[in-house]
């Protein structure tokens, strides 16, 4: 098994008016071919993981190879072997989808007949070829992100880094970019995904590993981490909040975890999801709650992130608080305007 990405104990602090542990031990593994998925709610550390991986950023400690090079001993190497679409789109919104990526293409040093070619071919492979002649500004939040993708891609890279590339997008254009990344694993590009999206990273990645804080408090498949969660989750809707929170107490009995009470939604993983739901449902009658709603269903991996963080992706990580040093923020803003401006004003990164 040969291994694309290796990251080894990666260790990075930014110190302002509170110091916040960014990275606080993360080791993981990517096998060549493959998307590996970096779940994580904002701020728990998975784009300063990127940046560190894409050489923006400089670890304080640990190891972190990319096909076999040391990121720090030979960053402009990985540069050359990899491509980024950060969170930032880093393209030209004054030219043309042509121009963009032709610029890519020259500043990557690449042959010209090569970059028109390869132009013509992520247009047509991105769904832009009748919007080629229009400059960026006209563009959709989704065209601009699928422009971004493919101007990561004009270098023909091995390892592709995208760093949550549907966010804000539409259900369909979410879709068509995931059977984007399906093609490109299928040829062979490796793939680290961050997302906070669940349903994107059980469709996409094959490995994944849950990070919060700093550190990977799960590794596994999305079927291993499903399978340890529980077989069956049982959903109950009740009529008021002081329902809920009585359903939960009387729901913690049906096995060994914990009901999840939020507003008048009650949630518990079992065992025995049949069994289970009828032991529960006649509890609920002997204390006279009348359920609005009943089901099982399947476990998810946002049930899983749940167990493990007991939060959700979308909750704030203590280091997006409003009250961050006025440092904190412009060193956030920079790292921001560098991860989009790094591939246009170097042509290292795409």
């Amino acid at each position: 098994m040969q291994f694309a990405i290796e990251v080894d104990n990666l260790q990075k602090t930014f110190k302002g008016k509170r110091t916040v542990r960014a990275l606080d031990g993360v080791s993981f593994s990517v096998t060549e071919g493959t998307v590996f998925g970096l779940l994580g709610p904002n701020g728990s550390g998975k784009t300063t993981a990127v940046r560190v991986l894409t050489t923006i950023l400089r670890a304080d400690g640990g190891s972190a190879r990319v096909l076999g090079n040391d990121v720090h001993k030979k960053a402009a190497l990985v540069r050359s072997l990899i491509g980024l679409a950060g969170q930032y789109a880093a393209v030209d919104e004054n030219l043309t989808g042509r121009e963009n990526l032709q610029m890519v293409g020259n500043l990557n040093h690449l042959p010209r007949s090569f970059v028109t070619g390869r132009a013509v071919d992520l247009l047509d492979q991105f769904n832009l070829t009748d919007a080629a002649d229009r400059p960026l500004k006209t563009y959709s939040g989704g065209m601009r992100r699928r422009l971004d993708l493919a101007a990561a891609l004009v270098a023909k890279p091995s390892v592709l880094f995208l760093d949550e590339p549907t966010t804000g997008l539409d259900p369909q254009s979410r879709n068509d970019l995931w059977e984007v990344i399906e093609g490109l694993v299928g040829s062979g590009t490796t793939v680290l995904l961050t997302t906070q999206y669940l349903e994107e990273a059980d469709r996409l990645a094959s490995q994944l590993a849950v990070i919060d804080h700093g550190r990977v408090i799960a590794e596994g498949t999305p079927e291993s981490m499903k399978a340890d969660l529980g077989a069956t989750v049982l959903e109950v809707g009740l009529a008021s909040i002081d329902d809920a929170r009585r359903t939960g107490v009387i729901l913690d009995s049906l096995g060994p975890h914990s009901s999840l009470v939020t507003g008048t939604l009650v949630e518990v993983t079992v065992d025995n999801g049949p069994q289970a739901a009828m032991i529960g449902l006649r509890a609920l009658d002997a204390e006279g709650i009348a359920p609005h709603t009943f089901n099982l269903r399947e476990p998810s991996l946002d049930d899983v992130f749940l167990s493990l963080t007991g939060h959700r992706t979308e909750a704030p990580a203590p280091d997006d608080d409003p009250d961050q040093s006025p440092r904190q923020r412009r060193k956030k803003k920079r790292m921001a305007e560098l991860e989009q401006s790094l591939p246009v004003a170097t042509g290292e990164l795409a």
